[in-house]
């Protein structure tokens, strides 16, 4: 590669990167705004309690719980823990940690700009199916002692106070909307180096990784969606949630590459199951195992890992049995105008307004010193380290990207 078509393809790369990132911006806004006023405002308190059991109803209210929560992973495996050591059962306890990570609203408005509505018909049709899936597996294999020894691992729960102020009171009080603005801070702060360094890793696959990478790594890439076989279909769905262990970026900074694999030819199978692996990679088994150990964490992974692949399977024979599977060739997001006076520009302008209020409410009003905590998972301060200092370099490669681009004209 010569250095003029390096340096195009460099420009391309960050171009593409922040372009898709412009296009998903009020998506990401609105989509956190709405887990912090969820968050600040409904109750948990008494989750356990209607999650103790292990039928139906518990399993729809973890399910429901886990909708309203916030899609961040870390976030779901501490809350998912909070709720499994204060008596939830361990079916609606992975009910709702299912539900946080794929039926949440932010993460189905990212998916329709990036994929369009099939794939988030997919998703949520798709975590339905994880969770009584994974419903039935534990039902069948009943593992009854890896759950009394996870229990005893993680200790008596803490008792804590009740509150029984109704919502409509909560949202008349000053201090609680400084709490969402805290909230909606924190929320970005969890997120933050996994978007940066997902759209940015999408704007160099883009541009740099040839069509025949992906043919040797997804088998029969190009053949048209309705045209794979079984064994294909299964090679895709397993392929796909390795490519995210490699990644190991959460779901939102995910779709971007998700959309950029569609587009390459990888079935919508593949694809889905990508999307849906942000629960079976290493940093995540690794939180569950310092929570429950070791054999719990496996058997956590061999239950998600099973969900999926017949998750993603049944999803893709359905979705061509009524011929709804969408065509890879017009996905094609790298072609596509991002920056223009649009529909996108003045909901990201708005969305960034609003920003900017939540913003100031929680950390420069006059009651910003209001102490506002959320239990987190345990993260890897090495990883963490590893993705700082990634979505500088990030930066850095976006900036001269676009230095590149637009100024020496590449």
């Amino acid at each position: 590669m010569n250095t003029n078509h390096f340096l195009e393809n460099w420009g391309n790369a960050a171009n593409t990167a922040l372009g898709f990132f412009w296009m998903a911006l009020w998506a990401f806004i609105l989509g956190y705004a709405l887990s912090s006023l969820i968050q600040v405002f409904v109750t948990r308190q008494n989750m356990q309690k209607a999650m103790g059991a292990s039928d139906a109803k518990s399993v729809l209210l973890g399910s429901f719980f886990g909708f309203i929560s916030s899609s961040c992973s870390f976030s779901a495996l501490a809350t998912t823990k909070s709720l499994f050591k204060k008596g939830a059962s361990f079916v609606s306890s992975m009910a709702f940690l299912l539900a946080s990570t794929n039926l949440v609203i932010e993460l189905g408005i990212v998916i329709s700009i990036f994929l369009g509505w099939q794939f988030v018909v997919g998703e949520y049709i798709g975590g339905i199916l994880l969770i009584l899936l994974v419903w039935a597996l534990i039902s069948l294999i009943r593992p009854d002692s890896l759950v009394s020894k996870a229990r005893k691992k993680l200790g008596e729960a803490d008792k804590e106070k009740k509150h029984t102020k109704p919502i409509s009171e909560k949202i008349k009080t000053k201090t609680n909307w400084v709490k969402v603005g805290k909230q909606y801070g924190m929320e970005w702060k969890m997120v933050w180096k996994d978007v940066t360094i997902g759209f940015t890793i999408a704007g160099i696959i883009s541009a740099f990784v040839p069509d025949s990478f992906f043919q040797i790594l997804f088998i029969n890439t190009g053949e048209g969606q309705t045209s794979f076989g079984f064994f294909t279909l299964l090679e895709h769905v397993i392929i796909g949630p390795f490519a995210a262990f490699i990644t190991f970026i959460g779901s939102m900074g995910n779709i971007p590459l998700a959309a950029l694999l569609f587009g390459k030819g990888v079935s919508f199978a593949g694809v889905m199951a990508f999307i849906f692996s942000d629960l079976v990679v290493f940093p995540v088994l690794r939180i569950n195992a310092k929570y429950y150990g070791w054999k719990m964490s496996f058997f956590m992974l061999f239950l998600l890992f099973s969900a999926l692949i017949a998750t993603a399977l049944l999803l893709h024979y359905s979705f061509n049995l009524i011929d709804i599977i969408p065509d890879f060739t017009t996905s094609n997001m790298t072609q596509q105008e991002h920056f223009q006076i649009d529909y996108t520009f003045f909901l990201n302008i708005a969305f960034l307004l609003m920003s900017g209020v939540l913003v100031y409410l929680g950390f420069f009003s006059k009651h910003n010193d209001i102490s506002y905590m959320k239990e987190m998972a345990p993260k890897s301060p090495f990883l963490e380290k590893v993705l700082k200092y990634l979505a500088f370099v990030s930066y850095f490669w976006l900036a001269g990207g676009i230095l590149v681009k637009y100024i020496l004209n590449f």
